[in-house]
């Protein structure tokens, strides 16, 4: 016989799992840290060289203690080792260097860098990792132009760095800020630098357009977070950075093409189609050069880099195999450095090639280590973006839009480094050992021991069908 009750059967209705205050200040704590690495040049010229290195080591010991507090599942065997070992031999380099106090000081960097990496990847989830990529570039962007606005509207001045007054004569390549907001001039935000800020804003429109494709709420404030960031990429006009545009959107269409295949063996063709349009490029970007560069605005001695690789070359062929010893960037104080290279009367602090900056300063063992890191995260990014998710029989899942953000991030950092020395510290370097330790960890956008545990302690819907 049927008995009514007026107790459900089911379990009362109860609040959503939410996010611990803990959590929401790690999640803070990590977006600054990658600010700091976003715009480590802002602090620079905010603090001065020795207030950034305490910045760095204070930020460093704080993510140390954290992580011995969290003590996040790592799988040992996964760790990113050949990075590791490039900052391994770096430190080996004080042995044999000619500059060892600044083999020692910025290898401490090199190191902090590393382990803000290791820290960032092991304690956010992949929808965590790029949501605070995405808040640090928000900070970049916005603080880029009010500080313009500043400048342009209050300051009514070019200013250097450290806040210090304009004499009327003051030497362009060391201002923080130009005040051309409003006359048509290259702005440099808040870094100081007109590429650099090209290259942030090139990232932030990736990230931005990466969240709205994950379907990010407010999809309204994001498309105007690109619209802001595409104003400042046009503003800051660096023809390296318009170069890294093109290459980028070539490696978006073609891992979309990827995307369509059906069958094994048709990704052939959009291999060869790819290869074909890449040397066909790089053809026509070398026959074409000068032609290229004018279109620009730059010289044909791409703004006196080839005087700059010119006399590096002349010094790696005294240390071809060794090095000099590890430094970067170059201390402009250090004796075998102060007046080396100058240009516009300052001395020049990195060779404007990471990869000629690698095998001047840890010769070619120290190249060969920093081109199979290079080349096993572009592999494994690669892979991450292009192949469905699959971790059973099921080969119909529908591919994530975030797992397109390490071969395209890798992108900008390849041809950043053809004329840059930057991908090789600040946070060139930050993003390669944290996206090489992530997708090690982490193949699969929830799966993996530390993703979905981290997921599931944070009341993150764990949903693998999710783009």
């Amino acid at each position: 016989m049927a008995v009514h009750t007026r107790h459900p059967v089911g379990a009362p209705p109860s609040a959503p799992i939410r996010e611990s205050t803990g959590h929401l200040l790690l999640r803070g704590y990590t977006i600054f840290v990658l600010f700091v690495a976003l715009a480590t040049t802002f602090w620079f010229n905010l603090l001065g060289a020795v207030g950034l290195v305490i910045l760095v080591c204070a930020t460093t010991l704080v993510s140390g203690v954290l992580w011995a507090a969290l003590r996040p599942v790592i799988a040992w065997r996964q760790l990113p080792w050949l990075p590791l070992a490039y900052v391994a031999w770096a430190a080996a380099s004080v042995i044999w260097s000619t500059w060892r106090d600044a083999t020692v000081l910025t290898w401490v960097l090199l190191a902090a860098t590393t382990v803000q990496g290791l820290f960032i990847a092991s304690v956010l989830t992949w929808r965590e990792l790029v949501r605070a990529i995405a808040s640090a570039l928000k900070w970049v962007m916005a603080l880029s132009i009010l500080f313009e606005l500043w400048v342009s509207l209050i300051v009514q001045h070019p200013i250097l760095p450290n806040f210090l007054l304009w004499d009327g004569d003051m030497v362009t390549e060391l201002d923080w800020s130009r005040n051309n907001l409003f006359d048509g001039g290259r702005i440099q935000g808040i870094v100081g630098n007109a590429h650099l800020l090209a290259t942030a804003a090139l990232l932030a429109i990736i990230v931005f357009a990466i969240r709205i494709a994950s379907g990010a709420p407010r999809k309204a404030l994001l498309y105007g977070w690109i619209a802001l960031s595409a104003f400042l990429l046009w503003r800051s006009s660096s023809a390296s950075v318009w170069l890294a545009v093109v290459a980028v959107a070539l490696v978006l269409v073609t891992a979309l093409l990827m995307r369509t295949t059906r069958r094994p063996g048709e990704r052939t063709k959009f291999y060869v189609a790819y290869a074909a349009v890449g040397l066909g490029g790089v053809l026509a970007a070398w026959f074409g050069r000068d032609a290229i560069l004018e279109l620009l605005g730059r010289g044909g001695d791409l703004t006196g880099r080839t005087g700059i690789w010119e006399a590096v070359w002349a010094r790696v062929v005294e240390h071809p195999v060794l090095g000099w010893g590890f430094s970067t960037p170059w201390l402009p104080w250090v004796p075998e450095i102060d007046g080396w290279i100058v240009v516009n009367d300052l001395t020049v602090f990195h060779a404007h090639n990471m990869w000629l900056d690698a095998l001047f300063q840890v010769g070619a063992i120290g190249l060969a280590l920093l081109a199979l890191t290079y080349v096993a995260l572009i592999w494994r990014a690669w892979f991450f973006a292009i192949d469905r998710p699959r971790w059973d029989l099921t080969a119909d899942r529908p591919y994530q839009a975030l797992t397109l953000l390490p071969t395209l991030v890798m992108t900008v950092l390849l041809v950043q480094g053809l004329a840059e020395s930057r991908p090789l510290s600040e946070w060139g370097w930050l993003f390669v050992v944290m996206l090489s330790h992530k997708i090690g960890q982490s193949p699969l956008v929830g799966e993996g021991p530390a993703e979905r545990r981290l997921a599931m302690e944070r009341g993150e819907q764990v949903e693998r069908t999710t783009r």
